[in-house]
Parts: C-alpha cells; sequence; structure tokens
C-alpha cells in the first residue's frame, strides 16, 4: 500500500492543519519566524478545502488531530506532555486526547465483547455503564463481574481501528523514503526504521491479549515497590479485541486541582513517577512505554496507579547499563566518561575524537546544572542536541526509540505536578543504585557466573564445533585420513576438558 496515493495523505494533513486553524496554533506555540509563518500561509492557504473539517466545537490543534485520525492522536499524545515544549495552553488543549475523544456507540460495544467472549454481556457483566473513557484505540466502561460482583474497567476496541492506523503509518512509511531520498543526511536518523519501530508499536497494542499478558508481567515485576500498584487482569473476560481489568479507584494524575483537594504532595508524586520509570527501565528492563497522566492515577493512601499497558518497552542487560552509565556520568558531570560511553557502545562512529564529543557534550550538560526546571528551555536544549549528533554522525538507535520517548513523557508528567522538580537529583538515587549493583565487583562475579552457565551447556557439543571448525579453516582436504583422526582426537580431549572446567567454574560462582 505504500505507493503514491499516500501524497494526498499527506497533503490532507497539512490542509486540515491550516483549515481547522492548527496551524497556526503550532507555529505560535513554536515562536516561528516569519518567512516559515509566511511559507506556511501562502501553501497552505489555497489547500486548506482538501483538508478535513473537524469538530468545531474543539479548540484548533485537538479538532485536527482527532479528524486526521488514531496515529496523530497518539502523537498529541506526546506533546501533551511537554508544555516546556508546546506551551502550557497547548498542552491542556491536548490532553484532551489522553482519554476524552468521543466515544462510539454502546451497541457496537456490546457486540464486540459478545463477539469476543462468546458470551451474551448479562452472563458476564451484571452491571456495565457507558464510556467512562475514550481514547485513541479504545475506550473503558465500567462493569460489575456477575460471578464475584467486583467492579472492573472493561476496555474495547474501537470498530475498524485496524484498519485506520494502517492508512495512516503506510502515509508514514511513504513519507519517510521520500525523506530519505530528497535529503541523503537525513538517513543517518533512519526514518524509515523509525516508523517501522513505530508500526511494530501499534501491532501490539492492537491485540489486548498482548496487553493482558504486559499487565501480569508488569505487575509481578513491580510488586514489591512502595507507592505503586496495578489492576489485576481477569483473563476469562479478555481476549484479542477485549480486555478486563480490575476497578482502579482515584484522583487523576493530570487534575491538580483534585489532586490538591485530595491532600496529595505533587511534590513528591512528581518525583516518585520519575524515579518509578527509571527502577523499571533500568532494574527489570521492562517498563510502562505510555505513561501520560490519563493512564495514571493516585490512590485515595497516595499510591500511583497505571493501567493502559498496549505499549511497553523492553531493553537488554547491555542496553541498561550504557544508558546507567551516560545518565550517571552526566550527573557526576564527568563528560569524558559520557563521551567513551557512546564510542564503547558504538554509538559514535570510531573514526571521530572522543575528546572533541566530550567537550559538546559539556555544553548541552553544563546549562541543566543548578536550575530548576523553569529555567530550562527544553526546545532549545534538543535543538542543540540534535546538532551535536548530526556533527559527530551519531545514528538513530531505534532500540532505544521507545526508552527516550517514555522519558520525555514521564519528565513531562513530573514537570505538570512540580514545575521546579530537579530532573537530575531526582534520577540521582536511583541510577547510583543501579551502578553500584550492576557494575562493581558483584556485578562481575554474577557476569561470568551467567557466561559458564551458558558455555557449559554446550560442553557436550563443544568436540563438534571445534572440530567442524578448524576442519574447515586449517585441516587441508589432502589431509590422511590417520591425520584427521588423530584430530579429532586431540580437539574432542581438549573439548571434554573444556566443558568440564566450565561446568566447575559455574558451581563455583554459583556457591
Amino acid at each position: 500500500m505504500r505507493g503514491p496515493h499516500n501524497i494526498w495523505r499527506l497533503a490532507q494533513t497539512g490542509a486540515t492543519l491550516e483549515r481547522t486553524g492548527a496551524m497556526k496554533v503550532i507555529l505560535d506555540a513554536y515562536d516561528a519566524p516569519p518567512l516559515l509563518r509566511m511559507a506556511a500561509r501562502v501553501i497552505g492557504w489555497p489547500l486548506q478545502w482538501l483538508g478535513m473539517r473537524g469538530d468545531p466545537a474543539m479548540p484548533p490543534a485537538t479538532r485536527a488531530l482527532t479528524a486526521l485520525g488514531p496515529a496523530y492522536i497518539k502523537f498529541g499524545q506526546i506533546l501533551s506532555t511537554r508544555p516546556d515544549l508546546v506551551g502550557d495552553d497547548l498542552a491542556v488543549q491536548l490532553r484532551v486526547l489522553q482519554d476524552k475523544l468521543p466515544p462510539f456507540p454502546m451497541a457496537q460495544a456490546r457486540k464486540a465483547i459478545e463477539e469476543e467472549l462468546d458470551r451474551p454481556l448479562e452472563a458476564v457483566f451484571s452491571e456495565f455503564s457507558p464510556p467512562v473513557a475514550a481514547a485513541s484505540i479504545a475506550q473503558v466502561h465500567k462493569a460489575r463481574l456477575v460471578e464475584t460482583g467486583e467492579e472492573v474497567a472493561v476496555k474495547v476496541l474501537r470498530p475498524g481501528i485496524e484498519r485506520a492506523f494502517r492508512k495512516d503509518i503506510d502515509a508514514f512509511y511513504f513519507a519517510a523514503s521520500f525523506i530519505e531520498m530528497l535529503s541523503p543526511a537525513s538517513r543517518r536518523l533512519r526514518p524509515s526504521e523509525v516508523v517501522a519501530h513505530f508500526d511494530g508499536v501499534v501491532k501490539g497494542e492492537l491485540d489486548l491479549r498482548l496487553e493482558a499478558s504486559s499487565a501480569s508481567e508488569f505487575a509481578a515485576n513491580t510488586e514489591s515497590d512502595a507507592g505503586f500498584r496495578l489492576p489485576q487482569v481477569k483473563w476469562h473476560e479478555s481476549g484479542r479485541r477485549v480486555m478486563t481489568l480490575g476497578w482502579a479507584e482515584g484522583a487523576p494524575l493530570g487534575d491538580n486541582a483534585a489532586l490538591d483537594a485530595a491532600g496529595h504532595d505533587r511534590v513528591v508524586l512528581g518525583e516518585r513517577v520519575l524515579q518509578l520509570f527509571l527502577s523499571h527501565a533500568l532494574r527489570d528492563g521492562f517498563f510502562h512505554a505510555d505513561m501520560h497522566q490519563g493512564n495514571l492515577k493516585v490512590a485515595p493512601n497516595g499510591d500511583i496507579i497505571a493501567y493502559d499497558f498496549g505499549i511497553m518497552g523492553h531493553i537488554d542487560v547491555y542496553t541498561r547499563r550504557v544508558y546507567a552509565e551516560i545518565l550517571y556520568g552526566f550527573i557526576k558531570r564527568d563528560y569524558k566518561r559520557v563521551a567513551e560511553v557512546h564510542f564503547e557502545a558504538g554509538y559514535v562512529p570510531a573514526d571521530r575524537d572522543v575528546e572533541e564529543f566530550a567537550r559538546a557534550l559539556r555544553a548541552v550538560g553544563e546549562p541543566i546544572f543548578g536550575m530548576d526546571a523553569s529555567h530550562i528551555s527544553m526546545g532549545r536544549l534538543l535543538s542543540y542536541l540534535f546538532e551535536v549528533t548530526e556533527r559527530f554522525g551519531m545514528e538513530t538507535r531505534t532500540e532505544l526509540i521507545l526508552l527516550q520517548r517514555t522519558m520525555v513523557v514521564v519528565e513531562g508528567v513530573a514537570r505538570s505536578l512540580d514545575p521546579q522538580i530537579n530532573i537530575w537529583q531526582v534520577a540521582r538515587p536511583v541510577v547510583e543504585d543501579y551502578i553500584r549493583r550492576n557494575l562493581g565487583p558483584r556485578a562481575l562475579a554474577k557476569d561470568l557466573a551467567r557466561t559458564a552457565q551458558v558455555m557449559a551447556r554446550f560442553g557436550p557439543r563443544l568436540p563438534v564445533l571445534v572440530e567442524r571448525a578448524l576442519i574447515s579453516q586449517i585441516a587441508e582436504p589432502s589431509m590422511p585420513e590417520k591425520g584427521r583422526w588423530k584430530l579429532r582426537l586431540l580437539w574432542g580431549c581438549i573439548g571434554l576438558a573444556a566443558g568440564a572446567a566450565l561446568m566447575a567454574v559455574t558451581e563455583w560462582a554459583l556457591m
């Protein structure tokens, strides 16, 4: 489907922004220069009739993104958490996209539930409310289970959502390939790979069985986390297009007035949400990757409750250590070490100058320290960081996209609770604890034990593996059979001895 017909979709996007007035709002939010404003007006005004009208009752930006569809709504949800990037007024407007979109009819929700669970709705739920929240992909109903009488939240996918996402993502693929063709310099940012990553995330979010599985795993990982809890998955009342969870009662994390009225300390909540995210990412390598205000509540006892597990992030052990070292280097203001980690991980080409890169990183990091968040221009900071990465030939790391995006979202949530929060001071104890546990002598012993365990599993096969390698690389085809036999015997003995030694090392390391 990634053909030229997607030009129409992209043209329609620009025309919709112009017709709804969203283009002017966006240009104002970013304080665009007069020349750019004039160019946007000259190009956009004659084509605005191609755009969608949207709901005139909505503010311009929300109206445009809602009319354009779910993929654009997802983008707006991210921006809604960053008032430092888009301004307070626009952030408040976009927050509607988190869980206050127009719902679809009850009849369609009933039909989806009965088809998915293969039972009449009344056989499953004794009570079933109208939608209490509606987002880009699904809506939620409050219900009560017939079997236990427990209050639950029932999430139902929007009808036709798969086709709607497919249409938008195809247009994104087309735009990415077009950008790469016109601008070879953009290829280091891997726009096509970024879109492919987003495509994979969306596919996972459109199967609620995977979301239920993620919720279950996340609950097991965070069971002992103080001040944090998750609703329980109801497996027998869930399927591909329907998921049922225990009901989460609490104040929305995005409603500061409600939090203040309930007596919650927003400074504490801001620190906790950031530290929880870092703990989950570094400690577990499995984190909630959609932690905006619409997916978080505060229970009466002050616990943060997370829900909506459609987008979860996973990073391996090595990447976690790289990420932690980079954060720790910024916290300690050791820019030389931050630069070295980038080179060691292959994030910066080896032919670049590590000292020069360290100086560039210092120019990024130093303005942050000694200042509260209200005095930091994240727009300028991100702009300069982009210049630095371009100058040093860094490529987009697709394995870190979700982590980086979530960090931006969580930082925005924390700042909405406490505008004066110092992100680095709050992050420091979590990162230091991870460094202490995973980069010291004890971590080295664990790594050796893990390596020995893996190698020991291959112990019985080592003779064969070594023999094959040597015969293919060293032994000449003309070697006599007697010589081949001796070679097999020699390396077979070496392989068995190596396997036995590895097993012994494994037992010692585990003790």
